[in-house]
């Protein structure tokens, strides 16, 4: 029977270490990305649920048996951890087996965190067994175990932060001197709330007509991130590096300046999001002006004239600057910032004209994609952020047939949350014929504005549901992080 149970308790620790690399990865190992998610329905569920509840109670009950000598009763308990593991593990085959089990992408980091903790697993069972052998003290041992690995997991992977940082250090100061020695490369530095990304991909388009151009890749927007672009990725050849950079913190982005070292800069808007990590829309606002602050005496900083902060920190500025997208269309911004950066640089408007036409889709942030029955799909899951939301219910309402959003409530908005998805669902009021929350967090602040959205959390349920509302032709706005059965089935 021990050697069944260490068997399936070993199975079980492996599958937790996986997943809680994935979240600390997910969150960036960044604490209080982390910690927030804490904050949120599945976060709170990981720490409060059934089946921790009755380990815990299982474990009290083997150790109150032993005490009082309750031989029975201790066996039985036995007997019921070897049935709780069982179950454990025939539901992580099923989800390895749907391809739905949590796991971290496999990088240097993470292979040697979860080595580590395969072989952490593995030395403590040989320790168990070579303790004296009593079989309730060693599923007992098993049981505590299992219900720390959240914990256990945690330390391990911050045990691991001390030697990062030091790689980090390093990768950064070698990237330093690298970008040193590029005397003539022009860097554009891009960051903001929300729009980084969809404007760093239609600037590099543009002024690819003209020079050769660099551009950080997904995702590629911390300090390491635009490190190893430098070192892997910076040739003599190029002309101009566009390098969108984010950050959590005060600080983040003039750290990543002196990185790059821009002279150009575009800030894309300020909004609430990551106002868990920031503290306050303040400090935001003072984060994402570091890129201003940054540019040398004869840079140019360029702001999006359609957002109130950036108009704010545009009358703030010191050195040259320029606004855009003051009069552009429904979700245009981003491309008329390309525009008056490219303008800047000398690409003529036949050159612009002509990179523009290979741009698929010029909203930023969404792409468009046939489903079943016909139905128009906007897939917007790639991040989301609350101007990013109103945005894209603001081009659904442009469309025909009938309109469905499906998304989670938005996390990482400390403070304004409430506010944020009373926003949120006064537009989704004004748009939708049906709204398909996936989240609990602020389910109660949209359904005050829309009586008829609907909570459902199961993919199976959210397609039955849309399968049953609509017909050919209507659009289904997928928005944020939903579940990834549901867009495998709604998108052909």
């Amino acid at each position: 029977m021990t050697f069944l149970i260490s068997f399936l308790w070993l199975i079980i620790f492996t599958k937790k270490l996986f997943f809680w690399v994935y979240l600390w990865q997910l969150k960036e190992y960044h604490i209080g990305r982390f910690v927030d998610h804490f904050r949120t329905t599945k976060g709170k569920r990981l720490i409060l649920n059934p089946l921790l509840l009755i380990k815990i109670l299982v474990l009290f009950g083997i150790f109150a048996s032993a005490r009082l000598g309750l031989a029975e009763i201790k066996f039985s308990l036995v007997y019921f951890v070897a049935l709780l593991f069982l179950i454990e593990v025939f539901f992580a085959l099923r989800n390895f087996w749907q391809k739905s089990l949590k796991k971290p992408v496999l990088t240097r980091k993470t292979a040697v965190i979860l080595s580590s903790g395969v072989s952490f697993a593995i030395l403590l069972l040989f320790f168990l067994f070579l303790l004296e052998f009593k079989p309730t003290r060693f599923v007992f041992s098993l049981l505590a175990l299992d219900i720390l690995a959240p914990i256990i997991f945690s330390v391990l992977v911050l045990a691991f932060q001390p030697l990062a940082v030091i790689l980090r250090n390093r990768i950064i100061k070698e990237a330093k001197k690298k970008r040193v020695a590029f005397k003539n490369l022009l860097v554009i530095g891009i960051t903001g709330s929300y729009g980084k990304t969809s404007t760093k991909e239609f600037l590099a388009t543009i002024l690819a007509e003209k020079y050769k151009v660099l551009k950080t890749k997904e995702h590629q927007n911390s300090e390491v991130g635009i490190s190893q672009c430098i070192l892997n990725d910076l040739r003599e050849e190029h002309e101009v590096f566009v390098a969108e950079m984010g950050a959590y913190n005060r600080g983040g982005i003039k750290l990543l300046c002196g990185i790059a070292k821009p002279k150009i800069g575009i800030l894309t808007g300020i909004n609430e999001q990551h106002m868990a990590t920031f503290g306050s829309q303040e400090n935001i606002i003072k984060t994402k002006f570091e890129l201003v602050e940054s540019l040398p005496e004869d840079g140019t900083a360029f702001f999006n004239g359609k957002n109130k902060y950036c108009l704010e920190l545009y009358q703030r500025a010191k050195i040259r600057k320029l606004l855009y997208g003051q009069e552009a269309g429904l979700g245009l911004e981003n491309l008329e910032g390309a525009k008056a950066v490219a303008r800047e640089l000398g690409v003529s408007e036949e050159e612009i004209f002509r990179a523009c036409k290979k741009i698929e889709n010029k909203f930023g942030g969404i792409n468009l994609k046939k489903g079943i029955i016909n139905l128009n799909i906007i897939d917007a899951t790639y991040s989301a952020n609350p101007t990013g939301v109103i945005a894209h219910l603001e081009y659904l309402k442009t469309l025909p047939g009938k309109k469905v959003i499906v998304m989670p409530c938005l996390i990482e908005l400390g403070k304004a949350s409430k506010e944020v998805h009373k926003r949120i669902g006064q537009k989704i009021a004004e748009v939708c014929d049906l709204a398909i929350i996936t989240t609990k967090d602020r389910f109660k602040e949209i359904k005050e504005a829309v009586p008829n959205a609907l909570f459902i959390e199961k993919p199976e349920d959210i397609l039955k549901k849309i399968k049953d509302f609509c017909r050919e032709g209507d659009v289904v706005l997928l928005e944020s992080r939903i579940p990834s059965k549901v867009i495998g089935s709604l998108v052909k």
